[in-house]
């Protein structure tokens, strides 16, 4: 798999989840759209990706970063509630998104090596 698949499936996971999170709960707020915000950018950032833009590529991982550590607080919020659903929802989207990050990084150090060589 690739950086821009990968980012683009932790795109779409986290517009489904984020819509999901938001329209199924009892008093949503505004911030449960967050994630699927940050996947809507993803997806136009994408065919930069997939053309090894560099800017976009690094926007990208700082973008898919933020989202990283701001799932922390749903899925505390999650615990607190005892919301199993809750639980593997958020924690599905942090999968996806590290997952995509491992995928940011070894492009990145395939293409120092290919400049180096």
């Amino acid at each position: 798999m690739k950086a821009h698949q990968a980012s683009l499936i932790n795109a779409i996971i986290l517009i489904a989840f984020g819509a999901w999170a938001y329209f199924s709960s009892e008093s949503p707020s505004i911030t449960a759209l967050i994630p699927a915000v940050i996947g809507v950018i993803l997806v136009f950032m994408n065919p930069g990706i997939k053309k090894e833009n560099k800017v976009i590529a690094h926007i990208a991982v700082l973008l898919t970063l933020l989202i990283l550590f701001g799932l922390v607080k749903p899925l505390t919020g999650a615990l607190d509630r005892g919301s199993t659903m809750g639980i593997i929802r958020v924690l599905i989207m942090m999968l996806s998104t590290v997952v995509a990050i491992i995928y940011f990084v070894k492009s990145f150090i395939d293409a120092r090596k290919a400049r180096n060589n």
